[in-house]
């Protein structure tokens, strides 16, 4: 179903069950302990989109029910993966000048909600220089989402196929995401 509002932008943040959440970290972490740090990462990633409505793409309902908690609305997914949810999630989020897509698992998500980036595909790096942390771009278009280990390179070419100037932010906040064992300690503000 088409989610529709007078917004010209919009939030959107893609996120897994908690219990099937972050597997490389279950290695150095408990269960319990991974999903606790994911809920927290997520919330601070849902309050940091205020005051923009939030839409939480997902396929669970202990997910949606976190969200609505959270302030942001819901949008079910039954596509596989991550790009298949997000690429629904986007062709169904109709009358938006601008979806800013952002994971769910930023250490430092402030100001989020007054992420700005004007025309075009602007693409926050992780602090690898290789993933897209944040994505934003116009809406209603024929972008194909390509998440995963060199989507910062794969979205730059796509944003090229379509011809969209396309800018890089490799120095910000939101560059900090956790993934590996390793983020949980690098950075400006550790776990």
């Amino acid at each position: 179903m088409p989610v529709s509002h007078s917004s010209t932008r919009v939030v959107l943040v893609p996120l897994k069950r908690f219990d099937a959440a972050k597997s490389r970290l279950r290695d150095q972490l408990t269960d319990d302990e991974v999903v606790e740090l994911t809920m927290r990462l997520a919330a601070g990633v849902l309050e940091a989109a205020r005051p923009l409505l939030t839409v939480v793409v997902c396929d669970d309902d202990d997910v949606a029910d976190f969200a609505r908690r959270h302030g942001a609305e819901v949008f079910r997914s039954s596509a596989l993966g991550l790009n298949g949810s997000v690429d629904d999630a986007y062709r169904n989020l109709v009358d938006y000048d601008q979806v800013v897509v952002v994971h769910g698992d930023l250490r430092s998500p402030e100001g989020i909600g007054r992420f700005d980036p004007g025309e075009g595909v602007t693409i926050v790096t992780d602090q690898r220089r290789d993933g897209t942390n944040v994505l934003s771009l116009p809406g209603g278009l024929d972008f194909r989402f390509s998440y995963g280990p060199g989507s910062l390179h794969r979205h730059e070419r796509e944003a090229a196929r379509l011809g969209l100037d396309c800018t890089v932010i490799a120095d910000s906040p939101w560059r900090f995401d956790v993934d590996e064992p390793d983020d949980l300690v690098q950075g400006p503000d550790g776990i």
